[in-house]
């Protein structure tokens, strides 16, 4: 692997394109985080590798040719990876993100390109996000879709009011405080939904839970530790007992994209978009360079068009179920 190129800092949208100006850096840079021990080869890891002096690599006990892309999210892609690094860029250092839309513009692609490299970008997000939650950890619950009254007459669910999963889709929030987020697309918020998401990323000894009055949570304060408050009463913090933390999540990572930048979401991929904004959570506190090199780190895991298309989602619930 060349190491000859040297990368510095980027603080901004200028600095950046500057640092990745020709494709035989971001490949290089590519190697660099990917193969940071040594070139590996993604057929056989125990393998001996030789470089064949055109960009690509040889496998030994294989026989199979390869490079940097295979393995990876970038696998399979038309795209230069200095159109890739853009997208990664403007996805992953804006505040409220980049709809496909404007994306597609900005990288002078396809719509239907662009939408397909914000989701397989936000595959790599899923790969970041932590299986633990310690210490002090706010739950909540939000519902993702309009409100009923505001939509036209030809388009009103009846009997749709409140906790209603007929036109809305619920998610449940997990935050430490100080900490890492992690959120969960559930099919309802009732107990039987939303124990298992909890006792998977809650760890049982070293946490205390911090959630509201709703019923969802009657199951898991026989086990957890507890404060509980009562908003129905207009009681929102006793001491350190409150659920500020996540609401704000709510609030500012969540909401405020969804309606300013991506004005519509589907039920199907919006666990992605979630995952989306707790990276986003999880690396308020990072530098932008920090923030890219993340997302290349855990390029590993590829989202082909058929699973995104063809309904990955049941898939992925019953990956959820037997974990």
């Amino acid at each position: 692997m060349a190491t000859g190129l040297k990368f510095g800092k980027f603080n901004s949208v200028f600095e950046f394109i500057n640092l990745f100006n020709t494709e035989k850096k971001c490949i290089r840079y590519l190697e660099k985080e990917l193969w940071a021990d040594g070139v590996v080869s993604p057929y056989d890891p125990t393998s001996k590798v030789y470089h064949r002096g055109d960009g690509m690599y040889r496998c030994k006990n294989t026989g199979k040719n390869f490079n940097v892309r295979i393995g990876t999210m970038f696998e399979g892609t038309k795209l230069p990876l200095r159109k890739w690094f853009m997208a990664i860029y403007y996805l992953t250092c804006h505040s409220k993100g980049m709809s496909a839309l404007q994306l597609s513009k900005e990288l002078n692609v396809a719509y239907k390109t662009a939408w397909f490299l914000c989701h397989r970008i936000r595959t790599a997000y899923s790969e970041s996000i932590p299986k633990k939650l310690y210490g002090e950890v706010e739950l909540d619950e939000t519902f993702v879709g309009g409100k009923n009254k505001n939509r036209h007459k030809n388009k009103k669910v009846p009997k749709s009011q409140g906790r209603c999963h007929k036109d809305k889709t619920p998610v449940l929030g997990m935050v430490e405080r100080g900490g890492n987020i992690i959120c969960k697309v559930v099919e309802t918020t009732s107990s039987k939904h939303l124990t298992p998401h909890i006792l998977r990323a809650v760890h049982l000894k070293k946490s205390t839970l911090m959630i509201d009055e709703w019923c969802g949570y009657d199951r898991v304060k026989r086990w957890y530790s507890f404060k509980q408050i009562d908003h129905s009463k207009g009681i929102y913090g006793i001491g350190d007992a409150y659920t500020n933390t996540i609401e704000g999540f709510w609030s500012n990572y969540c909401k405020r994209p969804i309606h300013s930048t991506y004005n519509s979401v589907s039920r199907k991929h919006l666990q992605r978009y979630f995952d989306e904004f707790c990276f986003r959570y999880n690396h308020r506190k990072v530098s932008l360079e920090q923030r890219f090199m993340s997302v290349i780190r855990y390029a590993h895991k590829r989202l082909t068009y058929r699973e995104l298309v063809n309904g990955s989602q049941k898939k992925t619930q019953q990956q959820a179920k037997a974990a």
